[in-house]
């Protein structure tokens, strides 16, 4: 595969993937929680719900860290992952949160220390932390959260038909809102803003060029994230 190829594949694969159950991410290494104890006390949660909580994202953000984190599946109420109304400075059409009642939708949480969430926070530079507060977020081992932080799209949700569009890749329960995997969704996108070109040329300009993204992004029809 050549370079072209491997920057349309990294926009077109995400969110990427996670292992089914809890795990320990060190270096390069993904571990079982078994093989490494971790106190959650000592930790700060993180709620991951696009490709933060993929080994492959985590071993390249906290790649400088000789601390490992514990990431948990959980289920959150009352919310769907959507995608975001930006391009990311990888290319693809990315991933944000918004509120449907009704929804439950499969998320991570990340158990991370303040240094290393000093790190992730500066990888996300089109987010910003939000505190979400009064949620309902059980995670697979039975811990309850009423409040976790979050990374939430500065640049709301992306809108087609006035709707928002959650990711086909991440399962939910009760969704009432249309979904479509991150092909459709880059497809979709480059058939608004740039209907002459193909995919690829269109991926390779938003990655090479971050002011075509930046252009392009601000051109998107979105909707604020409403966390209440």
């Amino acid at each position: 595969m050549n370079e072209r190829n491997d920057v349309v594949e990294r926009a077109l694969g995400y969110p990427y993937g996670a292992p089914s159950g809890p795990f320990v991410q060190l270096g390069h290494q993904t571990l079982s929680p078994a093989e490494i104890e971790i106190d959650r006390e000592e930790r700060i949660p993180v709620l991951a719900y696009g490709s933060n909580a993929a080994p492959k994202v985590l071993s390249r953000k906290l790649a400088l860290s000789d601390q490992p984190v514990l990431v948990v599946p959980a289920r959150l109420r009352d919310f769907d992952v959507v995608y975001s109304a930006h391009i990311s400075p990888y290319g693809a059409i990315p991933a944000t949160l918004q509120r449907s009642p009704g929804t439950e939708v499969r998320v991570h949480v990340i158990y991370m220390t303040p240094a290393q969430i000093g790190v992730i926070s500066a990888t996300e530079p089109n987010y910003e932390p939000e505190l979400l507060e009064g949620i309902d977020c059980q995670l697979e081992d039975g811990e309850e959260l009423s409040e976790v932080s979050a990374y939430v799209s500065r640049h709301g949700c992306l809108l087609a038909d006035n709707s928002e569009l959650a990711l086909a890749a991440i399962a939910a329960s009760g969704r009432t809102l249309p979904a479509i995997a991150e092909p459709e969704a880059m497809e979709l996108v480059r058939s608004w803003l740039c209907p002459d070109i193909d995919l690829e040329t269109f991926v390779l300009a938003n990655v090479t060029d971050p002011t075509v993204s930046q252009a392009r992004t601000a051109q998107l029809p979105h909707r604020p994230f409403s966390p209440a």
